[in-house]
């Protein structure tokens, strides 16, 4: 099958409308009809601003990148990015065309 892979970028700590932010995008996912999402968390990394976000043992709370990650056909996350525009989210994306499906089902 042909569709989208579309990945989004922020910390862990980001937070919208009181709840961490990648909860928050798969909770919305799931209500748009995209079967199924993923996050996850880095060990380190930096964004535009070139701030390394690293975990250190002794920190409780950290700030490390995490990636959220759908795969869908395009009219399904076209209109989820559609979505997300509304809330006005500061949010980095990528969106590339992917081939996908399942072996041996």
């Amino acid at each position: 099958m042909q569709g989208v892979h579309l990945k989004f970028y922020t910390y862990e700590s980001q937070k919208h409308q009181g709840i961490l932010l990648y909860e928050w995008l798969l909770e919305c996912a799931k209500k748009h009809s995209i079967q199924g999402g993923s996050a996850f968390r880095a060990i380190a990394g930096y964004g535009h601003h070139g701030i390394l976000h690293e975990e250190r043992f002794f920190e409780l709370a950290s700030d490390v990148p995490v990636q959220i990650e759908f795969i869908a056909d395009e009219d399904t996350l076209s209109q989820f990015l559609s979505f997300l525009k509304t809330e006005k989210i500061k949010l980095f994306y990528t969106k590339a065309p992917i081939e996908y499906g399942t072996l041996n089902s």
